[in-house]
């Protein structure tokens, strides 16, 4: 009989910490002022060159966050986006023909007790921790972090041994925030605000004089 109860108390706190998860992700996520412009991205330049073999991809573009997603910083949610491009060859008969593609991961959090703020880059996804293989940064700002986001440059994407001068391809970017990484009370809150929601996308048509 005391095993019995002591189950169900256990099975009662542990319903009790999901239900204040749930709210505690909501209040972060809603409890933030609505008067400040909302998070949005624009491209303000994406090309790409030819060196030392290789075709290299550069983009630079406005990133601002929304006041939801800043004050879910502060509180001490970190924050994933991702950048990835692809590299594709035009076929009339099949699927278009993939040739190089290269990922980029960020994952941006405050520090309460240094007042800084850390910018972890790493080509695979990173871990909710943050320890992976990835290059590790701290700024005094929130806008010193997000201005190494907002550049990407010299980003390898192909090998130029693989690229056609004379046939038809082109390069297709994909910048967004991961609301994936966050934990699930907070994606279901998330959803419903229009600050949470980032994805652009471009594509660029290799021209000859962009690969020879």
């Amino acid at each position: 009989m005391t095993g019995f109860i002591t189950h169900c108390w256990k099975s009662a706190g542990f319903d009790l910490w999901r239900a204040g998860c749930w709210l505690l992700g909501a209040w972060l996520l809603v409890c933030a002022p609505v008067w400040a412009q909302s998070t949005s991205a624009e491209l303000t330049e994406f090309k790409v060159e030819r060196q030392d073999g290789s075709l290299l991809l550069n983009a630079q573009f406005k990133l601002e966050l929304g006041p939801a997603v800043e004050d879910a910083l502060v509180k001490g949610l970190a924050v994933h986006f991702v950048a990835e491009a692809e590299v594709m060859r035009d076929r009339w008969y099949w699927y278009d023909k993939k040739l190089g593609a290269a990922s980029r991961y960020y994952r941006l959090a405050f520090q309460p007790l240094t007042r800084r703020w850390r910018l972890n880059v790493a080509s695979e996804p990173i871990a909710h921790s943050g320890a992976t293989s990835s290059l590790s940064q701290s700024f005094d700002t929130l806008q010193d972090a997000l201005n190494v986001v907002r550049r990407q440059t010299g980003w390898k994407v192909a090998d130029m041994a693989d690229v056609d001068a004379d046939a038809r391809q082109y390069v297709a970017y994909r910048f967004r925030l991961d609301v994936s990484q966050l934990p699930r009370p907070f994606q279901i809150a998330a959803g419903n605000q229009v600050d949470w929601r980032l994805d652009i996308a471009r594509s660029l048509r290799l021209t000859a004089d962009m690969v020879r």
